[in-house]
C-alpha cells in the first residue's frame, strides 16, 4: 500500500500537456496530412488538438481525471475522497460547459479517452478523418455520440 507521500509524488508527475496519447494522435494526424494547433488557447477549454480549418476540437481525456465510468470508479478512490470526488465532478462539469461553448461557436467536438488512443490510434485517426471529410462536404449533421 502506498503512503500519502508516495501518492502525492506520483500525482505531481502527471502531465497536463504533451501526454503520450496526445503526442501519438498528433503525430498520426500530421503524417496523414492534417494540420492543427496544439492546446489552442483561443478556444474554450484549450483543446488538445484543434483543426482550425475544419473547426474540429479534439480532447484526449485521462480516464481518472475526467471521470470515465465515474459512478462505478468513485468507489475505488480510497484516499482523500473528500478532495478527489468533487475535483473530478468539477472537471466533468467544466468539460460539459466547454463542449457546449465550442458547439455554440460552430465547432465539432471530439473526445477520446487516453487509453482508447494508445490502444488503437489508427481507429481514432480514421474517425477524425471522417469528420474532416464531412466538413469538406459542408455537412453539419454528422456528430459523434
Amino acid at each position: 500500500m502506498e503512503t500519502a507521500e508516495q501518492i502525492s509524488a506520483r500525482m505531481k508527475k502527471q502531465k497536463a500537456k504533451k501526454t503520450k496519447a496526445e503526442v501519438l494522435l498528433a503525430k498520426a494526424l500530421w503524417h496523414r496530412g492534417i494540420r492543427y494547433r496544439l492546446n489552442y488557447k483561443k478556444l474554450p477549454g484549450s483543446p488538445d488538438i484543434a483543426i482550425t480549418k475544419y473547426q474540429i476540437a479534439i480532447f484526449i481525456d485521462g480516464e481518472f481525471w475526467h471521470g470515465k465510468d465515474f459512478e462505478r470508479t468513485k468507489r475505488s478512490i480510497k484516499s482523500n475522497q473528500e478532495y478527489w470526488i468533487p475535483k473530478i465532478l468539477g472537471n466533468m462539469a467544466r468539460d460539459r460547459k466547454n463542449q457546449a461553448l465550442l458547439q455554440q461557436e460552430g465547432w465539432i467536438v471530439l473526445r477520446f479517452w487516453s487509453r482508447e488512443v494508445e490502444k488503437d490510434v489508427d481507429h481514432c485517426v480514421e474517425e477524425i478523418l471522417d469528420f474532416v471529410e464531412h466538413q469538406k462536404e459542408g455537412s453539419t449533421h454528422y456528430w459523434r455520440v
